[in-house]
């Protein structure tokens, strides 16, 4: 926290920090393209991308993505490898691949629409409890409260100023919630998180700073990390996860030969290569056949 203010007119309730967030949503609203948008698909597509990627990194392979598959029918009935490639840059593929088999799940049971009660969005492949909810609330405007990193940290400050459990932060997200204007109150949630209570808060500026308990009363930051709400990403630069990307990435100028691969990736241990590349190939992401490696569901004898 950006130095202890202690402010007399501090009240940390649930009915004053729910009127701060209504009275700042305006100022709050962020500009993306999938804010308010009226097509449950595009949505769905938006949350899965966000899982573990930075809103900045999304914008741009949400708009060709919903451009080439516009509906779930057409996600469902695109080979796996074109979905694969326009993933690319987005990392973790297995959500692609998650997103596609949804597609399919959505033309086979709910008539290629995507499904508007939480337990039918919960069935689906790659779906948890904040995209069940988020697609809820954001696309079919329900009454349900989102929960994620962003949201978790808000509630362990403004409310607990303690650590919270998954469920406790879930049970406050829930009791925070309006009467009304639902999708619009949690998005307001979610940009004041993204924004200002961030991993390292901007408590100076923030529109709701007043009814912060964390701000009133001091103490360790009670949101490290994750919050609590969502494991925390291990680093990138030489993980696993960096080479499964490479490997993905080669595979995405089209098949190849193991020893064309193995040329590609010369610098990584042959033993933890192959590992890899088998994970991938278990995941349902790899093809292999006859000595050669391919995107999931392409001719390996292509080129």
């Amino acid at each position: 926290m950006s130095g202890v203010d202690r402010e007399p007119e501090f009240t940390a309730s649930i009915p004053a920090l729910r009127r701060a967030l209504v009275r700042a949503r305006a100022a709050l609203g962020r500009d993306l393209p999938w804010i308010g948008l009226d097509d449950p698909w595009a949505v769905l597509v938006s949350e899965v991308m966000l899982q573990q990627t930075s809103t900045a990194r999304v914008v741009g392979p949400w708009r060709r993505f919903v451009a080439a598959y516009p509906t779930p029918e057409s996600c469902a009935r695109a080979p796996l490898a074109d979905v694969l490639r326009l993933w690319r840059g987005l990392g973790y593929p297995r959500r692609a691949k998650s997103l596609h088999d949804a597609a399919r799940v959505m033309v086979e049971r709910h008539d290629g629409e995507v499904p508007s009660a939480c337990e039918d969005l919960l069935a689906l492949p790659g779906v948890g409890p904040y995209t069940a909810h988020a697609v809820a609330s954001f696309a079919f405007h329900q009454r349900v409260a989102v929960l994620d990193t962003n949201v978790g940290r808000v509630l362990a400050r403004a409310l607990a100023n303690r650590p919270l459990r998954s469920r406790e932060a879930q049970g406050l997200a829930d009791a925070l919630l309006p009467r009304r204007d639902v999708a619009a109150f949690n998005q307001a949630l979610l940009d004041l998180g993204a924004q200002y209570c961030t991993a390292t808060p901007r408590c100076d500026h923030c529109p709701v700073r007043r009814h912060c308990r964390w701000r009133c009363e001091g103490g360790d930051d009670p949101a490290p990390r994750s919050a609590a709400v969502s494991r925390p990403q291990a680093p990138f630069r030489g993980s696993d996860r960096q080479v499964r990307g490479r490997i993905m990435a080669a595979l995405g100028e089209g098949p190849m030969s193991r020893a064309s691969l193995a040329r590609q990736l010369s610098d990584v241990e042959v033993t933890r290569r192959d590992a890899l590349l088998a994970e991938l190939v278990r995941d349902g992401l790899v093809g292999e056949g006859g000595g050669r490696v391919a995107l999931s569901g392409e001719d390996l004898t292509r080129y």
